[in-house]
């Protein structure tokens, strides 16, 4: 049997937890929220990309692409944006609450 898809009254979170499981859903809540973060303080801070490059060593193109969503930063990257930017990694349990970026 087909499951059948209507755009008409389908609400995104119903779509997406019909197509993506709930790790998947997770990991992409997080990227978001982190890619969201690094924006956020690049901003405040009144930095550009070029001088985020400048401070970090990370080319502007790579750091555009993160900031885009469509590429996927190693660790040490992503170490090499926060440092000048003031910010860090943690580990936190999942249930902790996660700051949405507006």
């Amino acid at each position: 049997m087909t499951k059948e898809y209507s755009s008409v009254g389908s609400e995104w979170q119903q779509v997406r937890t019909e197509l993506y499981t709930p790790e998947e859903i997770a990991e992409c809540d997080l990227r978001v929220a982190l890619i969201g973060e690094i924006i956020k303080a690049r901003h405040e801070q009144n930095i550009t990309q070029k001088q985020l490059e400048e401070l970090s060593g990370v080319k502007q193109p790579v750091i555009a692409r993160l900031e885009r969503g469509t590429s996927i930063p190693s660790i040490s990257t992503l170490i090499k944006i926060l440092v000048p930017l003031g910010k860090k990694l943690a580990i936190v349990p999942l249930d902790a609450e996660v700051p949405s970026w507006k």
